[in-house]
Order: C-alpha cells, then structure tokens, then sequence
C-alpha cells in the first residue's frame, strides 16, 4: 500500500498547489471544496501507473494526473445539479454548498486549470479532447434517450465513465513516450475497467448503506436513471458477473503492451480485479 500512498501523495501534493494558485480566492476555496473532499483518486493513478509500467519517470505524469482528476471532478459538479444530489463524498456537493451559479463556474474553473495542465502536449491535448466530446455526447444522449438495451446501457456507460478511465490511461502512455499501439492498448484496458467502475457503482447504488457510501442511493430508481440493474432487469449479483467478464477483458488487453515495470503492472491488474469487489 506504502507504493500506491506514495504515488497518490505526489498526485494530492501537486493537486494542492494548483489550487492554491486560482484566483480569484472565493473560486480557489469552491474548487478546493470540490476536490480535496475526498475522492479515490483512481483515474490520476492510472495514469502514474501506466507511465511508470512503460518505463518512464512517475513525475512526468504527475501534471496530466492532475489533469484528468480535475476534468472527473468538474463533470461531478454537473452530475450532481442534473441529479439533484445534495451530498457528495459525505459533504455538500457545490450547488448545495455554493448554489447553481457558483457550481457552474467551479466546473469552468476547474476544467479551465485540467487543460492548462494538457496544453504543452498535443497528444494529451487530443485525448482529453476526444474524452470530453465522448462524455458530453453521453450525457446528452442520457437526458434525451435513455437506454432500454444492455447494448444501449454499455454504449452510454463507455461515454460517461469509460472515456475518462480510457484518457487517463493513454495520457500515462502519452507521458512515457509511448508508441501510438502502446497508447491505444493501455486505453482499451482502462476503458473496460471504467465500465466496470460503473456497474459496480450502479449495484452499489442499488444496495449499499447511504451512509457507508458517502452519498446517497436508491437515486437510479428514484429518479428512473438508466442503470444495468435497471435496464436490464439483471440482479445484482448478475450485474456483478457482468462487471467482472469486462474486468477479465481488461487485463487482456493489458497483457498486449510491452511493459517493463511489473510492479506497476501488478498495481495496474489489481485494480481491473478491485473496481468489481469494491464497497465504496
């Protein structure tokens, strides 16, 4: 745990600093209550780890990891107006804290600080790009037609919650230096991991305590929001095996890159394995 404590610490460290450094001061402490409040940081830890698993220098992608941490968080602000959750991470989410206004341009705020962190490398630049357009697209897509298939289900939980996993993998590649099959290996991986992040996270909505949780549940049924258990008609004991054959497809598609840190790849197939199991 001490290797993963360490690489998330740089992540929370350099995190830290970039907030600190918004202004105006009333912006800095609305982004702040959205993204030091918690949070599992997983996404910013892919991407160390990818990099790391490549061979390159952890540090070197420290700043995308920020990045893509900072977009994840800037779409929870919206996530949360459009569900009417007024509990995130076991705080006030930023509309509830702040109201609609300031929650809005907290989300500019911070999607404004991910992608001067992405700037200086166009490759990052289009990953991002290309994950964002996904995940709007999803959301859209979501508001005006929810699914009625699995099929459908799968498509809107790659947009929603596999695109950013997918990103955060290829800007690790894209900090190692890596070749453009290296990159594209890694982001399958962590596609398939993120779409499995989210049928967990809708079995957990579906049947964990609020309070161990941090937010609230039951909120896919109350508010008819697509989830597998709820498209699908599957149990959740079902939707977990669901969960778990994508997790299987993700290693393979782990197993295809050429890495050189086992460590970090044992890391990195923990978490394909963790996201299924998870109680949070």
């Amino acid at each position: 745990m001490e290797y993963l404590e360490n690489r998330r610490a740089s992540v929370e460290e350099r995190l830290e600093d970039v907030l600190d450094a918004v202004e105006p001061s009333e912006l800095a402490d609305e982004l702040a209550h959205v993204t030091l409040s918690g949070g599992k940081r997983v996404r910013p830890t892919v991407t160390v780890l990818v990099c790391e698993s490549l061979g390159g220098d952890p540090d070197d992608a420290v700043d995308f990891a920020v990045g893509i941490e900072l977009v994840h968080n800037a779409s929870l602000v919206i996530d949360d107006i459009i569900d009417d959750s007024d509990v995130r991470r076991s705080v006030p989410s930023a509309w509830a804290e702040f109201g609609f206004g300031p929650a809005i341009i907290a989300s500019d705020g911070l999607l404004g600080e991910a992608f001067a962190l992405f700037s200086a490398d166009e490759r990052a630049m289009q990953a991002v790009s290309e994950a964002m357009v996904e995940l709007g697209e999803g959301e859209a897509t979501e508001l005006v037609a929810q699914p009625s298939t699995e099929e459908e289900y799968m498509n809107l939980a790659r947009r929603k919650t596999g695109a950013l996993f997918r990103a955060a993998a290829e800007l690790g590649a894209i900090a190692a230096d890596a070749d453009a099959y290296t990159v594209e290996a890694f982001g399958q991986y962590a596609e398939r991991v993120g779409i499995a992040f989210q049928m967990r996270d809708d079995v957990l909505d579906a049947t964990a305590d609020a309070e161990e949780l941090g937010k609230p549940t039951g909120t896919d049924a109350e508010m008819d929001r697509p989830s597998l258990v709820q498209v699908t008609d599957l149990t959740p004991e079902e939707a977990n095996e669901r969960a778990r054959e994508l997790s299987d497809d993700a290693l393979r598609a782990l197993s295809t890159a050429d890495v050189q840190d086992s460590e970090a790849l044992a890391y990195l197939e923990d978490l394909a394995e963790f996201v299924v199991v998870r109680e949070r």
